[in-house]
């Protein structure tokens, strides 16, 4: 099968699922190894951002899909819902940045890092599909875990959790504060220059 027939049938499969498809049924329809695919799907991509086009191929996880370019969101949104977009609150951004970087955490480790009841901002994360119950935790009381969901990924322009920044290093002085390391060398050094 020529690369160009390849091609063809993914933009079909994609289309015509309106989903991601994972790499594993890519594979399997198109009787291929997962290397073999993304190396198809990675040529592919490259030929979406070469041309002009409204729509592009992205990385999801272990999938990829068909999706609108961001840049025409303007155009698109009054098509197809005159509501307005979900804003994030504040509480939802740092609920979401906590899941995120800690993938499988419960509500009372939310709780315990912002110092605050997060249950209603956890419902409305779950309304919104950004984040999902990864199961229960084998502790008493076996309490719910949470991690992020492709819709997240989309919505934040990424492939996967691997693309967040780097946290930066800290740790905690006598005061039990937290101290950034790039801060404390900082100071150290402007010390040793006195």
């Amino acid at each position: 099968m020529k690369i160009e027939e390849t091609k063809a049938i993914i933009e079909a499969i994609l289309f015509a699922a309106g989903r991601k498809v994972t790499t594993i049924e890519f594979a399997t329809i198109l009787e291929k190894t997962p290397e073999e695919v993304d190396a198809i799907m990675q040529n592919f991509m490259e030929d979406y951002k070469r041309d002009e086009r409204g729509i592009e191929l992205i990385k999801v996880n272990d999938g990829y899909e068909l999706s609108t370019k961001k840049d025409y969101y303007d155009y698109i949104v009054p098509i197809f819902d005159n509501r307005s977009k979900p804003s994030l609150s504040t509480a939802a951004l740092e609920i979401l940045s906590i899941i995120a970087y800690n993938p499988k955490i419960t509500r009372a480790e939310i709780e315990a890092i912002r110092g605050v009841n997060s249950d209603g901002t956890l419902y409305r994360l779950m309304e919104y599909h950004l984040i999902e119950e990864a199961g229960k935790l084998d502790a008493p009381g076996k309490p719910t875990t949470y991690r992020t969901t492709d819709d997240f990924l989309k919505m934040f322009g990424l492939s996967s959790l691997d693309e967040l920044p780097e946290l930066p290093r800290y740790k905690i002085d006598e005061n039990e504060q937290i101290v950034l390391d790039e801060i404390e060398t900082i100071t150290t050094e402007e010390k040793t220059n006195e």
